[in-house]
């Protein structure tokens, strides 16, 4: 009997003969729904990064809190955020699946779930910074208001003379950080995967193989904690950004692989197609089993007949 829960891969359109049934089949046995999200996911995130426009939240110009001076250089700019958060742990996670000699779909659903830590951690982002619209700190110097705004009162983007289009728009995308949320995932994916491969949380694991998993995770704030050294966010801005991006690389890493303190914590779930296969062969045994049984009763009852 199969477990709670389970389908048998037979049933539904995989069960069905022809052109359907072989797309679905595909479709359950291998990983083309996850390309299809992440896919999805990079294109949305990509129409709201460049296209759609953020909330607009009113504000005093007299706001000590966004005041602050619009940094022209950045201490870490998006290119070196997606460089140290996303190129780099990927290259480690690569040359390490590469040492360690490790089997095709193991490197498979590692790779495929880093990068959708990431594109989930930025589609998320973004979405979250254009429907809360929060000013960032130094929006007072990136709006440049018009000399006779009145300071007093609340006034909207109306106000702002600056010319430049993202300058102007970006400076109501405070939270959260997506230089946080970003660093987060794909380094905190890189956390999670050497904290397994290497069973940190298996009793009397030495401190250095700790120290190695916590790593990544200190280059993550540190670029989280640029952010607020150039005022583009606060640390409320930051820390949700943090969490946002550590729970997402939490949920990406966990869909491939068991907990860490499982005792193959090393080792992801096996692929789909396996389990598939594995479906498709016990429902086999099961009809032919069946068919045996019937052919049984069919002969008795032949028997029973002849006398």
């Amino acid at each position: 009997m199969s477990p709670r829960g389970s389908r048998s891969p037979a049933q539904g359109l995989a069960g069905q003969t022809g052109w359907i049934g072989s797309v679905a089949r595909f479709w359950e046995k291998t990983y083309a729904p996850d390309y299809v999200g992440l896919v999805l996911l990079a294109t949305a995130y990509l129409v709201i990064e460049f296209i759609m426009e953020p909330f607009h939240r009113l504000f005093f110009i007299s706001n000590i809190n966004l005041q602050y001076p619009h940094a022209e250089v950045e201490r870490v700019t998006p290119a070196w955020n997606i460089f140290y958060a996303g190129g780099v742990p990927l290259a480690t996670i690569i040359l390490t699946l590469a040492i360690t000699k490790a089997s095709v779909h193991k490197s498979h659903v590692t790779i495929l779930g880093f990068l959708i830590s990431l594109i989930l951690a930025s589609f998320i982002t973004d979405v979250i910074k254009n429907a809360v619209g929060r000013p960032r700190p130094d929006l007072i110097s990136r709006c440049k208001p018009l000399a006779e705004t009145a300071t007093g009162v609340l006034v909207g983007i109306d106000a702002c003379t600056e010319t430049d289009h993202h300058i102007l728009h970006d400076g109501w995308r405070s939270f959260p950080s997506g230089h946080s949320s970003f660093a987060f995932a794909g380094l905190g994916f890189l956390s999670l995967f050497f904290s397994g491969q290497m069973h940190v949380f298996r009793p009397r694991t030495d401190l250095g193989r700790a120290l190695l998993a916590i790593a990544p995770l200190l280059g993550a704030a540190m670029i989280a904690i640029s952010r607020c050294e150039d005022y583009r966010h606060d640390v409320y801005d930051v820390t949700c950004g943090s969490i946002l991006g550590i729970t997402i690389a939490y949920f990406s890493y966990r869909r491939y692989y068991p907990r860490l303190r499982s005792p193959k914590c090393d080792e992801p779930f096996a692929s789909r197609e396996a389990l598939f296969n594995e479906g498709f062969g016990k429902i086999k045994n099961d009809e032919e089993a069946g068919r045996a049984a019937r052919e049984f009763d069919l002969s008795d009852a032949d028997d029973e007949d002849a006398d």
